[in-house]
């Protein structure tokens, strides 16, 4: 019997599953605010930003397979704790060197690494956590609901963090120390439903890189993950907002935070309606329309020359983003084991962030190419074309009909 999120909420482990990831969440989206204008306040130099970004990036590529092996072999519970706990001392850290005078370049460099790593471990092993708090019945429901604290975060966050940085940068980084505390409360006082029993199987060579052969001998899962890497690898159109606000739609710094906020918001509020309203049949059918609507979306936002078409336009990539997000998480977290939940998130994060990175790079390079509207344009078509190629290589996915199936 299905739940409604109500029901969910009434659920001392997933309530503090799902407040704690907010706090800690938005926090993250804080530090990296308040980091980011602090490294450029103290240098002055590009690169310097683009290397506080590439520290935080760099671990999660590194430590994939160690993520994954540490998270189907301990408690993942206190593995998030843990998490918090050095993500709030490093903010912690910052706070004091800010106060005393001596934060400067390495150590910022230091700290966003550390934030980083801490990252690379909390996020997959946060995702594997998260069915031995429920149900398998009302995962899609604690699955979007965990998606609204995630994209919550992403407007919260930025928001409060250059508020609190307009007071100065000592405010970002208690608050951010503080809700990290909080949120590794509560994390330690969860106690799952469902137990997580561990397979006593040796460290070796293949165990390790058992998350890439479990993924390559499931064809749903293979073809939803790299679905995720190719559609959005294509469809990065939001890596051009700065164009389209200054010499496209001629909005200035106000209509960027406006596009800035409106995929988000477009993913908030679809979340929220998928957590009281779970999608139920031809689930392979809508995740390619999904997709296909992403596309189209992207195609408008392209060649828009009017600001309220394009934040529709964001809208609908933000909303269309979040269906399709949902479905393969529930589809990835519903066909994979307990004891191989950790090594297959970890590659999905992995394949997540590289899409999202390589997303970015792929916009920015063909509009230096080709021209801003053309290059976002074809990247709309480009996700489309993905989508339909992926529905002939894995039929399987395809004809899904509901998440009861896997």
């Amino acid at each position: 019997m299905l739940q409604s999120g109500d029901s969910l909420f009434r659920k001392p482990p997933f309530r503090n599953y799902w407040i704690s990831r907010i706090l800690a969440s938005t926090s993250f989206q804080m530090l990296s605010v308040a980091i980011g204008w602090q490294m450029y306040d103290l240098t002055h130099d590009p690169f310097s930003l683009g290397l506080v970004g590439l520290a935080q990036f760099i671990p999660m590529v590194l430590l994939t397979f160690v993520v994954g092996q540490v998270a189907d072999r301990f408690d993942r519970r206190r593995i998030v704790f843990l998490c918090q706990i050095i993500e709030g001392l490093i903010a912690g850290l910052l706070l004091y060197g800010n106060i005393g005078g001596w934060l400067g370049r390495e150590q910022i460099l230091v700290a966003a690494a550390i934030l980083g790593t801490c990252r690379a471990f909390e996020g997959p092993t946060s995702a594997a956590l998260l069915p031995q708090l429920v149900h398998k019945n009302v995962l899609q429901q604690a699955i979007s609901l965990a998606t609204t604290a995630g994209q919550t975060s992403q407007i919260l966050g930025p928001m409060i963090g250059g508020l609190l940085f307009s007071l100065g940068a000592s405010y970002v980084y208690s608050a951010s120390a503080i809700a990290l505390i909080v949120g590794a409360i509560l994390t330690f006082m969860i106690r799952p439903e469902h137990e997580f029993v561990r397979k006593s199987e040796p460290v070796s060579f293949r165990s390790v890189f058992l998350g890439l052969e479990f993924i390559y001998r499931h064809p749903i899962i293979l073809g939803t993950i790299s679905l995720d890497l190719f559609a959005v690898l294509l469809g990065g159109a939001t890596a051009l907002l700065p164009i389209y606000a200054q010499d496209i739609l001629h909005t200035g710094p106000w209509g960027l935070g406006l596009m800035r906020t409106a995929p988000a918001v477009g993913a908030l509020l679809v979340s929220l309606i998928l957590a009281y309203y779970p999608l139920k049949n031809n689930i392979g059918l809508k995740l390619f329309g999904a997709l296909a609507v992403f596309g189209l979306a992207t195609m408008l936002f392209a060649i828009s020359t009017n600001l309220i078409v394009s934040l529709f336009a964001l809208l609908l990539i933000g909303g269309s983003d979040v269906i399709s997000v949902v479905i393969r998480s529930s589809l990835v977290q519903l066909q994979t084991p307990d004891e191989m939940r950790g090594r297959v998130n970890a590659v999905n994060s992995l394949f997540i962030g590289t899409s999202n990175q390589l997303g970015e790079f792929e916009s920015g390079t063909m509009a230096g190419l080709m021209g801003t509207v053309p290059a976002a344009f074809i990247g709309g078509v480009g996700t489309i074309i993905v989508a339909g190629l992926w529905m002939y290589l894995f039929p399987s996915l395809r004809r899904i009909r509901s998440l009861s199936e896997s």
